[in-house]
């Protein structure tokens, strides 16, 4: 069988009107490809150009860029970290509750009313002073007592401890309201 016998066969002529029929529609379809192909191509570009940050677009200056900024942010962290922890330390110092008591020193004799009190400042390791004021009508006495711990060296009244016990409670109230959040 020679090459122009095969040509003149049924078979292959069918086939050739299949194809000038189909062409039209795999061309359309190339076309039809092409242009997906054109829109994905410009998709990834331009989602690539939004990744890369910089003058240069690159994908090496913008890893460079975001590791300096981490470093920053690293940096910035261990500062604030330890701004805190200083801060922690100052306000443990500073006035977390009081508490007050007023009476009447002179209930017996009829004066003064309720007028005399006595109050009490303490940090957070219930250190702080208690003072006590005595309003007669001639006169007005106050006072001062250093407090340690609760605890005073000089004798304290039981106002005055109640003004104390009235301080620790407002503390561990405070406390209680304000639990710090713990991270992970």
């Amino acid at each position: 069988m020679d090459f122009a016998s095969i040509a003149q066969s049924p078979l292959l002529e069918r086939a050739h009107v299949w194809i000038i029929l189909a062409a039209p529609y795999v061309a359309l379809a190339a076309l039809v490809l092409s242009i997906v192909a054109v829109f994905l191509l410009l998709a990834i570009r331009w989602r690539f150009m939004r990744l890369a940050l910089g003058r240069n677009g690159s994908i090496e200056e913008s890893v460079t860029i975001l590791a300096r900024d981490m470093k920053e942010l690293q940096t910035f962290r261990t500062e604030l970290e330890q701004y805190l922890k200083y801060a922690e330390l100052r306000l443990r110092g500073s006035l977390q509750g009081y508490g007050m008591v007023r009476f009447n020193p002179f209930a017996e004799s009829g004066g003064s009313g309720n007028q005399s009190f006595a109050i009490a400042f303490l940090d957070e390791g219930h250190s702080g002073v208690v003072l006590s004021t005595l309003y007669a009508r001639d006169r007005v006495g106050v006072y001062a007592k250093p407090i340690e711990n609760s605890i005073s060296t000089y004798e304290l009244t039981k106002e005055e401890n109640a003004a104390i016990e009235k301080a620790r409670q407002s503390i561990a109230e405070h406390k209680i309201e304000h639990k710090p959040r713990k991270t992970a």
